[in-house]
């Protein structure tokens, strides 16, 4: 699971950004200041730090400072500050994005799926051959055998979510946010309608699949 660490002394944001990251199945580790941040960044190597820059016991700056000396994964920057001085010096110090305060929250996500994202462009092949079918990420087209499967754009959508997360549990509630919105987060029954759609069109016995799987009662995972 991707870890996200937040630095920010506001509780009333901390306590709203760790409710929605969690039901996006990112864990979240929090701190209030930037000495507890060093101590526990350093401790639990995070994929992810969100950092405030006004925080009680330093400059926001020179704890991004700090974490980049030593750091590599994305650093995003939260502020109240808006002037263009302080944006350049928070990427000069290391920071990989800066959003400013109040913020919407689906932004804010998505810009943490895109710093994600180029953090780890490795990850995942452009495509993934299976025994039975291939998906071409970046032709966006999928062949069983010689023939061209035909899949409607959400069906693309879902299976290409689980095909770059291969072998990685992928969160029923993640799988509603990024392929139908946030206005479906209780339409679970979306997800079922559509991995059987998948089966049927990709699995050699759909009954019984081996490369897209269930795991009851959390989400779907993507094997090779």
């Amino acid at each position: 699971m991707t870890l996200i660490h937040i630095v920010d002394d506001d509780k009333g944001l901390l306590h709203a950004l760790a409710i929605n990251l969690r039901a996006r199945e990112y864990e979240v580790h929090l701190s209030p200041d930037g000495k507890t941040a060093l101590t526990s960044i350093a401790r639990d190597n995070p994929d992810l730090v969100i950092v405030d820059l006004g925080l009680p016991d330093m400059d926001g700056l020179e704890l991004v400072r700090g974490l980049r000396a030593w750091l590599t994964v994305p650093i995003i920057v939260l502020s109240a500050r808006e002037s263009q001085a302080d944006k350049v010096g928070a990427l000069d110090a290391g920071a990989d994005d800066y959003v400013t305060k109040p913020f919407g929250m689906d932004e804010f996500v998505a810009r943490i799926r895109a710093a994600l994202r180029r953090a780890s462009p490795e990850k995942t092949p452009s495509a993934m051959v299976t025994s039975t079918f291939t998906v071409d990420l970046a032709a966006r087209r999928v062949t069983k055998g010689s023939k061209e499967v035909t899949l409607t754009p959400t069906e693309w959508h879902f299976l290409e979510i689980l095909v770059r997360h291969k072998g990685q549990l992928v969160g029923q509630q993640q799988l509603l946010n990024e392929v139908w919105g946030e206005g479906y987060s209780n339409q679970t029954n979306y997800l079922r309608v559509y991995i059987a759609r998948l089966r049927r069109k990709l699995e050699t016995d759909p009954t019984r699949p081996r490369h897209l799987i269930t795991v009851a009662g959390s989400g779907y995972r993507f094997d090779q």
